[in-house]
């Protein structure tokens, strides 16, 4: 995975490729330029005050008996107001318009795909393809992907910096996030939440590919074989770090709920407390 890590160290949040990372990106940049425009006229104005008030300067007037002005009040408060309102009209527009659980319009059918975090990898399956990848997200590029995420241990965070929008996983509970790669290429994903002694490997690469690249893609991975079921899921879902790539050429139907409303799928049995899966549309 070594090549995701120094991939994920030349990119990243500023350098989108798809219309979600693109629009963080301009909140970024204007939430940037708003506090930019007081921050640089404060040390400007620091510096000139220093300046000016020097012991050298006969010329400075100093007034101790001064207590209150009116317009400076004005410009002290007005200013701080303008920014809050600034900053708080585009947080409250930015998180409406980029709802993680908000679908992505598209004239290409979206793509289903489900994510399990694991100690310490990514399990992706396709449910309405019956194939399973670890530590490697194929997608089509142009066509929206909608995710079902969850974990099958402690919480973690799903992120693919250029394609924005990070959403945590969570032991029986799903989350959904909508994102769209807007062209061919590779994109490495990682986790963005402390998980324990594999964290720093638990990385993956998103594959966006043309259309006919994908569905080539797909066929090979049900030629190649390999069944996810509950017994080599419990075998995925130890503990390990550094996983390389892999794919399941069947997945067991329903395996991804019986993860969410169960800590042991191949018990067959879901603890108490999980007799139903309330499902989270949220991210950052």
């Amino acid at each position: 995975m070594s090549d995701v890590a120094g991939s994920y160290w030349r990119s990243g949040v500023l350098d989108p490729q798809g219309p979600v990372g693109a629009a963080q990106n301009t909140i970024l940049l204007n939430a940037t330029t708003i506090m930019l425009a007081v921050v640089i006229p404060v040390i400007l104005l620091t510096l000139g005050f220093a300046w000016w008030f020097r012991h050298s300067n006969a010329r400075a007037r100093y007034m101790p008996d001064w207590s209150y002005s009116g317009r400076i009040e004005l410009i002290v408060w007005s200013i701080p107001a303008l920014v809050v309102l600034f900053l708080g009209g585009i947080a409250w527009v930015g998180s409406h318009d980029l709802d993680p659980g908000k679908r992505i319009a598209s004239s290409a059918a979206p793509l289903n795909v489900q994510v399990v975090s694991l100690d310490w990898k990514w399990l992706f399956i396709y449910p309405d393809l019956g194939v399973a990848s670890v530590n490697r997200l194929m997608v089509p590029a142009g066509v929206p992907i909608r995710f079902q995420l969850t974990s099958a241990t402690v919480m973690n965070s799903f992120f693919v910096p250029q394609l924005g929008s990070q959403i945590y996983t969570m032991e029986g509970m799903t989350t959904r996030l909508n994102l769209l790669a807007d062209k061919p290429g590779r994109y490495p994903g990682l986790s963005a939440q402390f998980s324990g002694e594999g964290f720093s490997d638990m990385r993956f690469v998103v594959d966006a590919m043309p259309q006919q690249a994908f569905d080539q893609w797909t066929a090979s991975a049900r030629t190649a074989g390999g069944k996810l079921d509950k017994a080599s899921y419990s075998e995925l879902a130890r503990p390990s770090s550094a996983v390389a790539s892999s794919t399941f050429g069947q997945v067991e139907q329903n395996l991804f709920n019986d993860i969410v409303n169960s800590n042991n799928p191949g018990s067959g049995t879901s603890p108490a407390g999980h007799h139903s899966a309330p499902t989270i549309s949220g991210g950052t």
